[in-house]
């Protein structure tokens, strides 16, 4: 079986969301940070979450994770952006062939599509992997990144995730149903018309 890290990088800011924290958003009584994490568990390896190691969200971050038996992972960066989670990740992949890069913003992925990646990548995991939208228009997340590309992770800069370690690579797309790949909620705004959407 294929040894996968799952990272969800949790250490942002919801700067976007006027006060409120977008992790803690609801769905179905759960909130979305909850449910990413439960959901990382299909992918069969250590899921680590990234949280800042303070701030206004910390408390309430950490707490809506127990009993869940995921890695809490302090970035003491957490301002410079994604980039400092991803280092962060690159640092405790440990023996694992792979580290799956799993947004926690994004309520439409579900088990079956993380399974779909994983199985993917088992193929060749010298190969990064990536989710698209259903007509392979749009890349989006899921990422896996196999170790190898560890090194270039680790000295990432700024708020941008891993797209410029993808430049060059011969990445797998995989196809997710609908446009799940690419919905991700930052706002108020992007919430309110998901659930309209959503039927509530």
């Amino acid at each position: 079986m294929t040894e996968l890290v799952v990272l969800i990088p949790a250490a942002g800011a919801s700067r976007r969301m006027e006060g409120a924290d977008k992790l803690l958003e609801e769905i179905d009584g759960e909130p979305v940070l909850r449910r990413t994490a439960r959901t990382a568990g299909a992918a069969g390896g250590t899921v680590l979450v990234a949280l800042p190691e303070t701030g206004p969200y910390l408390a309430a971050r950490r707490a809506t994770l127990t009993g869940l038996g995921v890695h809490l992972l302090p970035v003491p960066d957490a301002h410079e952006g994604m980039a400092a989670s991803l280092r962060a990740g690159a640092r405790e992949i440990g023996p694992a062939e792979g580290l799956m890069v799993l947004l926690p913003d994004m309520p439409d992925i579900g088990a079956d599509d993380i399974r779909r990646l994983v199985a993917a990548f088992a193929e060749d995991t010298t190969r990064p992997v990536r989710a698209t939208t259903e007509d392979g228009a749009e890349a989006g997340h899921p990422v896996i990144l196999p170790r190898r590309l560890m090194q270039e992770l680790g000295i990432l800069t700024g708020d941008r995730g891993a797209r410029i370690v993808l430049e060059g690579e011969n990445v797998r797309l995989v196809p997710l149903p609908g446009r799940r790949a690419v919905t991700d909620l930052d706002t108020p705004e992007d919430w309110a018309a998901w659930r309209a959407a959503r039927g509530g």
